[in-house]
C-alpha cells in the first residue's frame, strides 16, 4: 500500500523530471534515442487495447480540428510572411504538423475519449502526408531539399504509418485471436505513463541538442520563433478545448489540436523549409509537455480536468 501511495504522489512530477533529465543529459541522448519508436509503439499498443473497433468513427470533431490545422496554419503563415519568412514558416509548421502519435496516451490519462482522438490522429497524419508536398512546393523555399510529390508522400507516410497503424492493427488482431493476452495488456494502462516519461526524456534531450547546434548569429531569430511557438501552442490547446466542448469531449479536442508530432515536424522543416524554422517545433516540445504536465498534475490533485 505504501508503494502505491508513493507512486501516486510522484506521478504528477514524473513528466517535469523527465523533461529536466532530458535537458541535463542531452549529450547522452544519442546513445538511447533509437529506443523512442519502440517505446511509442508499446505505449500505443497498450492504449489501443482499451478500445473496440466499433468505437472508431469520423465525427464533426475530426473535421473541425482538421479545418483549424490546415486553414489556421496557412492563415498564420501568410499573416507573418511579410514580416519575416523564417518566423512565418516556424509558426506554420507548429500548426500544420499532425497530432502526436502519443496523444491518445495522454488523452486516456486525462479521461478523454481515446477512440475519438485516435481517429483524428489517423486523419490528421494522413492529411499532412497528402497535402504537405503541394503546400511546400508552393512555398518554394531556398535551401530545402526538392523531391517529387510522390516521393514526399511516401517519405512522410513511412514515418507516420508504422507508429499509428501497426499498433492499432496489432491491438485488433489480439482482440480476435488472443483475447486473454489482449485483456492482460488492456488492464495495464498505467504502464503507458511511465513509458511516456522515458520517451519524453529522449525527445526533450534530442530537441535541446538540436537547438544548441544552430548558429549563434541566429539567436535573436530563434528566440522569436520559440516564443511564437509557445503562443501557438497555448492557442491550439485552448481552441481545441473549445471545439471539443461543442462535441462533448474537450480533452480529445485539446490534445488533438495541441499535442503535435514534433519529431515529424522538425524533419519536415529541415527537409522542405528554411532549416531555422525547425526551431519552432523543437521549442514546441517543451511548451506542449509543460502543458501536459500541468494538466496531469491538476487531474491528480483535483480529480478531474477543467
Amino acid at each position: 500500500m505504501k508503494h502505491a501511495v508513493l507512486r501516486q504522489r510522484i506521478k504528477p512530477f514524473m513528466l517535469p523530471i523527465a523533461m529536466l533529465g532530458g535537458i541535463l543529459f542531452h549529450d547522452f541522448i544519442d546513445k538511447v534515442e533509437f529506443l523512442a519508436p519502440y517505446l511509442i509503439f508499446v505505449m500505443l499498443l497498450i492504449t489501443f487495447c482499451k478500445v473496440k473497433p466499433s468505437e472508431f468513427r469520423i465525427t464533426g470533431l475530426s473535421w473541425s480540428l482538421l479545418a483549424v490545422q490546415l486553414l489556421g496554419s496557412l492563415g498564420i503563415y501568410f499573416a507573418i510572411l511579410p514580416i519575416n519568412p523564417d518566423i512565418a514558416q516556424g509558426a506554420f509548421i507548429c500548426i500544420f504538423c499532425p497530432t502526436a502519435t502519443a496523444a491518445p496516451v495522454i488523452t486516456c490519462m486525462l479521461g478523454g475519449s481515446v477512440p475519438r482522438l485516435a481517429t483524428f490522429s489517423i486523419i490528421s497524419n494522413l492529411c499532412v502526408a497528402l497535402t504537405a508536398p503541394v503546400i511546400f512546393s508552393m512555398m518554394n523555399t531556398d535551401g530545402a531539399i526538392h523531391i517529387t510529390p510522390t516521393e514526399a508522400i511516401l517519405a512522410i507516410s513511412s514515418r507516420v504509418a508504422p507508429m499509428v497503424i501497426l499498433p492499432l492493427a496489432l491491438a485488433f488482431l489480439l482482440l480476435y485471436t488472443a483475447p486473454k493476452v489482449h485483456r492482460a495488456i488492456a488492464i495495464r494502462q498505467n504502464l503507458s505513463f511511465y513509458i511516456w516519461a522515458v520517451s519524453l526524456f529522449i525527445v526533450v534531450g534530442r530537441a535541446i541538442s538540436f537547438i544548441i547546434k544552430e548558429p549563434t548569429e541566429k539567436t535573436g531569430e530563434m528566440l522569436c520563433i520559440a516564443i511564437i511557438s509557445g503562443i501557438v501552442c497555448c492557442v491550439q490547446f485552448l481552441a481545441g478545448r473549445k471545439i471539443g466542448r461543442r462535441f462533448g469531449d474537450k480533452i480529445a479536442g485539446a490534445q488533438g489540436l495541441g499535442q503535435k508530432n514534433t519529431v515529424l515536424a522538425i524533419w519536415m522543416a529541415l527537409t522542405y523549409l528554411n532549416p531555422i524554422s525547425s526551431v519552432g517545433p523543437a521549442a514546441y516540445v517543451a511548451w506542449q509537455n509543460t502543458i501536459n504536465s500541468w494538466q496531469l498534475y491538476r487531474k491528480a490533485h483535483i480529480g478531474h480536468n477543467t
